[in-house]
């Protein structure tokens, strides 16, 4: 079976598993993430320890942002669990049922690693196999900064780097909660599986994020202020 880890060589980190998985398988410094714009997407995120909203970055990685949002729209993460969880690394998430079961996934995407967007704590990337363009469902939340998963070269799949995404702009607590549960074998998993399983209950669209409102004219002697329109409402 194909094995979505991280390469085992990587750096001498053995255990580091990020790839696409079927048996065996981060807030950061500003220049982690892509500025902000009007066609931002956020996505909540809401497990059995918490919530979470992601802050997507289309302009920076457009085909992994859609392919996550379609699977969110697909209702493909409700019910899967964060599988691997290493702390000090990363968190796993996105292909398996409670029961270790890996659900259906849509074919691969290309690797947008080389977009400029670091791996640094906080941030979401593709996790995939040692084929660089073979990431699929599954994603990870750093949980520390990992600037050796970036993009180096072409020259490998392991120099290849795992492509950031987005970033956790809310509940990073929830992120550290549960890189500090328990973990060990089950399964077809020698290790890092949370005893406890960790589910994502569900994954929604948020509405886009929109610019701030520009501040309204300043009201000339003897005249009344500009209406200021209640701000939209937010769900």
């Amino acid at each position: 079976m194909i094995r979505p880890l991280l390469f085992s060589t990587l750096l001498a980190f053995a255990p580091l598993v990020l790839a696409q998985t079927e048996a065996d398988p981060a807030a950061g410094s500003d220049a982690a993430a892509a500025p902000a714009s009007a066609a931002t997407p956020q996505v909540a995120i809401n497990t059995s320890l918490g919530r979470m909203v992601v802050e997507l970055y289309p302009e920076k990685a457009p085909k992994s942002v859609e392919n996550f949002l379609q699977y969110v729209r697909d209702g493909h993460y409700n019910g899967t669990i964060f599988h691997r969880v290493i702390d000090g690394f990363m968190i796993q998430g996105g292909g398996f049922t409670a029961d270790l079961q890996l659900k259906p996934m849509r074919p691969p995407i290309e690797n947008e690693a080389r977009n400029g967007l670091s791996n640094q704590r906080g941030t979401l990337a593709m996790a995939r196999t040692g084929e660089p363009h073979s990431a699929q469902s599954q994603f990870f939340i750093n949980v520390v900064d990992n600037p050796r998963l970036d993009f180096v070269s072409e020259q490998s799949g392991f120099t290849w780097g795992y492509a950031v995404f987005g970033k956790v702009i809310e509940g990073l607590d929830v992120v550290d909660r549960i890189r500090a549960v328990e973990t060990g074998g089950q399964g077809p998993f020698a290790r890092d599986v949370p005893l406890q399983p960790v589910v994502i209950e569900s994954a929604e669209v948020l509405s886009v994020a929109e610019p701030p409102a520009a501040e309204p004219p300043a009201a000339e002697p003897g005249e009344a202020p500009a209406e200021v329109p209640a701000a939209a409402a937010t769900p």
